[in-house]
């Protein structure tokens, strides 16, 4: 029986993640849960001895959502 290295569980977890983040109503919420599937996915980056592609499109992501939370917070 096979099992999955500690790198592709880090990625399976950041696809879980960001898939049920796009499964809430609410778009705060989904922002939240999508930085937590977007920082696993910069750990899965950084696993696969610094994948350059993989790290800087989630770290990108990560700030779009964090400045929108921010202006959401201020809204409030």
């Amino acid at each position: 029986m096979e099992y999955f290295s500690f790198t592709e569980i880090i990625g399976y977890c950041a696809s879980l993640t960001v898939l049920l983040s796009f499964l809430m109503k609410d778009v705060i919420k989904l922002r939240m849960v999508n930085i937590v599937g977007c920082s696993f996915f910069i750990a899965y980056g950084v696993l696969l001895d610094n994948s350059i592609p993989i790290i800087f499109t989630n770290v990108a992501i990560v700030a779009i959502n964090l400045i929108y939370l921010m202006k959401a917070r201020k809204e409030a």
